[in-house]
């Protein structure tokens, strides 16, 4: 496929400067084409998809002096770019930094910071963690790529996957993720509710394959391999269609910056137990949307799973009061406009 058209005028590149698939690829991939529509943004860097509006970076280099642009980090490498091309190639840049992190930074990390023109933190927590002014932008997905299905049994039809009641975890396989705290869940309470199944839906890299095995194996002593579901791993575009097909999610993470998934889910009908990291509390609103347990708690993981269960009929109308939420407080178009607004005023200083 032939690349996106690059803009006529360039005031903003965000870099993704890491070859592999990251959270940072992601957000950079699903927001450059919404921004596009408002402001003259590029990618630039390596494993972007070729219909994203795009620089090469030796052409970053080279670009005239004739206007400030913003170059927008999101990685520690990407700071460091920056000053490159703006103190070293004398390129007319206003550095902009969004921070994900929730723990303390690095003496180099806090160095690189103090150079930024701007910076913006992508929840409360994170930017508790920034020591220096900053503006929260909470990420926000496509409500039009997640929306609920027309459907369900028919979803879960064409996906191979029994039409019971279906509870799902999706997202990279191992221990940060918390998909062994997931199954500790399952394996308590599917024996409590034998008409319920779970779904794991992820990615196992190579140093957590035997993670995943392990996993797997505890599920067959269980005695519920009949009732624990591993599909294979499926590409981004389908991920949706999962989500369509449950009726609980559940985000058991131990550690995360932002993670999506609960806005996914929820965009898509189906109502959250997720542990209070990342920005998880600043998504939900319990008990009204979601329902937060401890981080790292199995107890209290099974015991807020078994008290949304134990709801019954109730699981469709929190679907509907999370979608109506992700809706008004979530859409990517109120995240990339937000992003526009901190570009328009570091352009506007001169």
């Amino acid at each position: 496929m032939a690349q996106s058209q690059t803009p006529r005028v360039i005031e903003v590149i965000a870099p993704n400067l890491k070859k592999r698939l990251s959270g940072v690829t992601s957000t950079v991939i699903r927001l450059v084409p919404v921004q596009a529509k408002s402001i003259g943004i590029v990618a630039t860097g390596p494993g972007l998809p070729d219909d994203l509006p795009h620089l090469p970076l030796w052409r970053v280099a080279l670009l005239p002096r004739d206007r400030w642009r913003v170059w927008h980090a999101r990685r520690n490498t990407e700071m460091l770019m920056g000053l490159f091309l703006r103190h070293v190639l004398r390129r007319r840049f206003r550095l902009l930094f969004t921070s994900a992190s929730q723990r303390r930074h690095s003496g180099y990390t806090k160095w690189l910071i103090s150079k930024m023109d701007g910076l913006v933190a992508v929840s409360q927590k994170s930017a508790a963690y920034l020591e220096h002014p900053s503006t929260v932008i909470l990420h926000g997905i496509d409500t039009a790529d997640f929306t609920p299905p027309a459907d369900k049994s028919a979803v879960r039809a064409r996906l191979g996957l029994p039409d019971a009641r279906l509870i799902g975890c999706f997202g990279r396989i191992r221990a940060q993720k918390g998909t062994d705290l997931f199954l500790d869940a399952m394996i308590a309470l599917l024996p409590e509710h034998p008409a319920t199944h779970a779904v794991v839906l992820g990615r196992a890299t190579a140093e957590h394959r035997e993670f995943l095995a392990a996993q797997k194996a505890r599920v067959a002593d269980a005695g519920l391999a009949d009732w624990v579901h591993f599909p294979p791993e499926v590409p981004p575009d389908r991920v949706a269609e999962y989500y369509q097909a449950l009726d609980l999610f559940v985000a058991p993470q131990r550690w995360e910056g932002f993670g999506l998934t609960p806005l996914e889910a929820m965009a898509c009908g189906v109502p959250v137990v997720a542990t209070d990291v990342g920005a998880f509390s600043e998504m939900l609103d319990p008990p009204r949307i979601g329902t937060l347990v401890a981080r790292d708690d199995r107890e209290a993981l099974i015991a807020g799973v078994r008290t949304v269960l134990e709801a019954g009929n109730d699981l469709e109308a929190a679907g509907q009061v999370g979608r109506a939420h992700v809706e008004a407080h979530f859409g990517i178009g109120r995240e990339a406009q937000a992003l526009i607004a901190v570009y328009r005023s570091l352009l506007d200083t001169g």
